[in-house]
């Protein structure tokens, strides 16, 4: 019997689990700011208390710098639909230039980390940086972009680094997310990057879930769990942490292709972030280092490890 104003239920839809949605595209400037936010409480009782205070200092200033920065221009829609049909993604690292918008970012971050205390080495990097020729910057550009950055120079490019996290984050946050589509597990449906690490997230829509976080753009995007993000393999997974931690980092570590990437339970923790607590968790990338597996994800402030 039906009641004046009810709804007759879908008999279909009974029982049926919303299913999670595929990306989380970046809010920049709250990113940025609930990062420093968390490296500052995470250096209150970590050995790594000064480089934590340094990391926290530039994602403070990559929240700020953000007021009154050119408006960063989208591909045509051509391009974007192009990207939609063959599954690439639709930031195409390849085509980033010293346009005005990243000339004024990155000229504006670098101007903003000047006075944040530092060791004598970072201040001379940065002044190197602020030094440098445009055609300079563009080889620093790429090299971040490509996730090859030269070993001889990782504090000039940690800088460069920072400044297109937040161009890239501000591109990916004025996407469409309903028309992304899935790249491969590793590799973020926005720019193309590499994750950080990966998260258990604790949302209402999608409770228990596991989405990667981008290195570059912060997007976030769902990963089955269980299951390398790297390669794809569901066999040989294995979770490896230090003995007598909270069980909220663990390295996922697989046999197929030997590597590992932190997986955060922020469930447990919603103030975990994939940055953040993956340099804070920097003992237990030195506790694998000599094994059987290697670091697989990518970390700007992490190089060199």
């Amino acid at each position: 019997m039906t009641h004046p104003g009810s709804v007759d239920p879908n008999p279909a839809s009974i029982g049926r689990v919303p299913a999670p949605p595929f990306v989380k595209l970046p809010d920049p400037r709250r990113l940025f700011e609930a990062r420093s936010e968390r490296l500052e409480f995470l250096a209150q009782a970590n050995e790594l208390a000064p480089y934590l205070r340094f990391i926290a200092g530039i994602a403070a200033a990559q929240s700020a710098i953000q007021d009154n920065l050119p408006e960063p221009q989208l591909p045509f829609t051509d391009a974007l639909d192009r990207a939609r049909k063959f599954a690439m993604p639709p930031l195409d690292r390849n085509r980033v230039d010293m346009d005005d918008v990243v000339c004024t970012t990155l000229g504006r971050l670098f101007d903003a980390v000047v006075s944040l205390a530092k060791p004598n080495e970072a201040q001379a990097a940065l002044a190197r940086v602020k030094a440098a020729p445009a055609e300079e910057m563009r080889v620093m550009m790429r090299s971040v972009l490509t996730d090859s950055i030269p070993a001889d120079a990782i504090a000039e490019h940690v800088y460069v680094a920072a400044g297109l996290q937040v161009h890239f984050a501000r591109l990916a946050a004025r996407l469409d997310k309903d028309k992304l589509t899935r790249i491969t597990d590793g590799v973020c449906p926005c720019c193309g990057g590499a994750p950080t690490s990966s998260l258990v997230v604790g949302w209402m829509e999608a409770e228990g879930t596991r989405y990667c976080s981008c290195s570059l753009c912060g997007t976030l995007w769902n990963v089955v769990r269980v299951k390398c993000v790297l390669c794809s393999s569901g066999k040989g997974i294995g979770y490896q942490e230090i003995e007598g931690g909270a069980g909220t980092i663990k390295a996922e570590c697989c046999d197929t292709c030997r590597s590992y990437v932190k997986i955060l339970y922020q469930q447990k923790d919603m103030t975990l972030d994939p940055v953040a607590d993956d340099i804070a968790s920097l003992g237990l990338d030195i506790l694998l280092k000599d094994g059987e597996y290697r670091r697989g994800s990518f970390n700007p402030f992490l190089l060199g490890i």
